[in-house]
Order: structure tokens, then C-alpha cells, then sequence
């Protein structure tokens, strides 16, 4: 008897615990994707150069380390904010390209809704079907390296349909990577919430990219 009381606390207190990380994980995602969108908006307002939006890349990348380093520690809070503030003003170079575009303005709020769309309608199927996406794991990670392939392969040949082929590629695996992370959270798999907002923010930030380069191929067709 005590022993199967001993066993509900514990899964009750495990419960309150998954529920812990998962609210300090949407809540810090939610607050760093605000922040990305005004660091790339203010990236879009000084007319921000493509070396420098590479160098910013390059820095935040090398963030990256540092906050998954510093997650157990109060630092981490500063370090994550760095680095995804980077990372949006990364993007300013690339959205004013698009917003010069006809109907370009649209295009990034498409794109926008999209990645708000597959983010949300994933989760939601993880939180509610509460089933373990663990298996995905080594299929996700070959199907990032082939990707990885072709992107280098892609510099060489410059070629629209593969470059098309890509951004489909990269949209799938990280919609399976929403899956994955979320299922791991839920499973008590990423027990810190710091490492699992880098994880979503990463997923939805490569989301977005490739359905804005996607939607800029349509435009350029028009």
C-alpha cells in the first residue's frame, strides 16, 4: 500500500514537473521570438549589410554553445536572449530583399502565418496525444545531413528546383523536430526549459526561412 502511494506522489510530483518546463518553455519562447521579430526589424531599419548579417550568424551559432552551457545557471536567461536577438537581426538583409519584392510584405506575413500555423497545430498534437516521437530521432538526424549535402552541393550548381526541394525538405524535418522536442518535454526526455526553447526556437526559426524562400520562388514566377 505505501509502496503504490510512494509511486502516485512520485509520478504526481513528476506531472507537476513536466508542466513546469513546459509553461517555462512557451513562456520564454513565446518572449525571445517578440524580442528576434523587433532585433529584425530594427536589422530592416538600418539597412543592415549581408557581411554583417553573416557575421551576426556566425556569432550567434557560437552563442548557441554558450547557453546550452550556462542552462542550469541564471545566466542562461541573458545568454538565450543574446542569441536569438542575434539570430533576428540576422534576418534583416534577407527580409528587406523580400519586402522590395511585389506583393513582398505579404510574402513575410505569409510566411509568418505558416510557421504560426504547422508550430501550433504540431504541439498541439504532441500535448494532446501525449505520444513518445523518440523513434524519429535517427531518421531526423540523416535526413539533416543529407539536407546539409545539398545545401553545399547547391552553392556549386545554383539550382532553383534543388534549392525548392531543399527549403520542402528542411520545412518537413523541422515539423518533425516540433514533434520530437515537444514529445521529449513531455516524456521527461529535456528536463531543462532553456535547452528546449533553443530546440523550438531553432525549429520554427528554420520554419519560416525556408517558407519565405519557398513563397519568394512563387513570387519571382508571377
Amino acid at each position: 500500500m505505501r509502496s503504490n502511494m510512494g509511486f502516485q506522489t512520485a509520478t504526481r510530483s513528476s506531472s507537476i514537473e513536466i508542466n513546469k518546463v513546459l509553461k517555462n518553455t512557451y513562456m520564454l519562447l513565446s518572449m525571445t521570438l517578440a524580442f528576434s521579430a523587433v532585433t529584425a526589424g530594427i536589422s530592416m531599419a538600418v539597412g543592415l549589410s549581408h557581411m554583417t548579417a553573416l557575421v551576426m550568424m556566425i556569432g550567434a551559432f557560437i552563442l548557441m554553445f554558450v547557453v546550452n552551457k550556462n542552462a542550469e545557471k541564471t545566466s542562461g536567461i541573458f545568454w538565450i536572449f543574446a542569441f536569438t536577438g542575434l539570430m533576428g537581426a540576422s534576418l534583416g538583409p534577407m527580409l528587406n530583399v523580400y519586402a522590395a519584392m511585389p506583393n513582398g510584405a505579404s510574402m513575410i506575413m505569409q510566411a509568418l502565418g505558416g510557421t504560426a500555423l504547422i508550430f501550433f497545430a504540431l504541439s498541439a498534437y504532441a500535448l494532446t496525444s501525449k505520444k513518445d516521437f523518440s523513434f524519429m530521432g535517427g531518421f531526423l538526424m540523416v535526413g539533416l545531413i543529407v539536407v546539409l549535402i545539398a545545401m553545399i552541393a547547391n552553392i556549386f550548381f545554383a539550382m532553383p528546383a534543388l534549392q525548392l526541394a531543399i527549403s520542402s525538405a528542411v520545412i518537413m524535418i523541422m515539423s518533425g523536430l516540433i514533434l520530437f522536442d515537444t514529445s521529449r518535454i513531455i516524456h521527461g526526455g529535456e528536463t531543462n526549459y532553456i535547452r528546449a526553447t533553443v530546440a523550438l526556437y531553432l525549429n520554427i526559426y528554420n520554419i519560416f526561412v525556408q517558407l519565405l524562400s519557398i513563397l519568394g520562388v512563387f513570387g519571382n514566377d508571377d
